[in-house]
């Protein structure tokens, strides 16, 4: 076993990085012209084979907008899910189309493929330009298909810091309370792609670390790329077992 990856308890995928928003907050910036995907078998494949060896608990998929791209959400959870892995998570904004009809025949198939954790991002940001209609449709889809649900709302600056963008939030989270869906704590916005851009002005320390970055000398988590980057390799090219044998963090 590779000493660098003795604490492996994770494995997430970014399913693609297309996305049907446009936040001012993202990480990854516009999101334009993007149109990676992830390969579902190689990926489901990778899901098994890793798990074979490590005590692997969550496997979570997100993006971009994963459910732009559903048959690899199902393929990868379908596999966490023979593979008894306890955790299998998404994060979704909730706006993949306006058809109600499809929303419960995707959260349907989510819940098959043994989905049992599903955060929906809905804050300021992502309201934007994703209409909210939509977004609680799709909620109540999820609500009646049996995944549990949490809301999952980014906030700038900290939770209890009273900016524009955090009170427009705070009203939107209230338009789900009919539906007591629970929130979680959601995240902190940090200072990399759109928000260098757009929000610049609210931050006051802008020295701070991508918070999700890990530690190259004790990875807990691999995470896939839509492009199939991994530890320096690319499972699309290589054996994923073989990158995680010879994997050695860079100086």
């Amino acid at each position: 076993m590779n000493p660098y990856l003795k604490n492996l308890t994770k494995i997430e995928f970014v399913v693609t990085n297309a996305c049907t928003g446009r936040c001012r907050h993202c990480s990854e910036g516009e999101h334009i012209g993007y149109n990676e995907q992830i390969d579902p078998t190689l990926a489901a494949n990778a899901v098994c084979r890793v798990a074979e060896l490590y005590p692997i608990q969550t496997v979570m998929t997100f993006g971009g907008e994963p459910l732009l791209h559903q048959e690899a959400v199902y393929a990868i959870h379908s596999a966490a899910k023979e593979m008894q892995i306890p955790r299998r998570q998404i994060i979704t904004n909730g706006y993949f189309t306006k058809d109600v009809g499809q929303m419960r025949e995707v959260a349907s198939k989510l819940a098959a493929c043994g989905v049992n954790d599903l955060l929906l991002s809905v804050d300021a940001f992502h309201q934007e330009t994703i209409p909210l209609d939509a977004v609680r449709n799709f909620a109540i889809a999820v609500k009646e298909s049996g995944i549990p649900i949490r809301l999952q709302p980014a906030w700038l600056v900290s939770p209890n810091d009273e900016n524009p963008y955090n009170r427009e939030t705070r009203k939107i989270l209230k338009c789900f309370a009919d539906l007591q869906i629970p929130q979680n704590e959601g995240n902190v916005i940090f200072y990399e792609g759109n928000a260098k851009r757009f929000l610049s002005a609210y931050f006051v320390d802008t020295s701070h670390e991508n918070p999700y970055v890990e530690d190259p000398r004790d990875v807990r988590c691999l995470s896939f790329s839509a492009s199939g980057e991994i530890l320096g390799g690319n499972f699309y090219k290589t054996d994923i077992l073989k990158i995680i044998k010879n994997y050695i963090p860079q100086d």
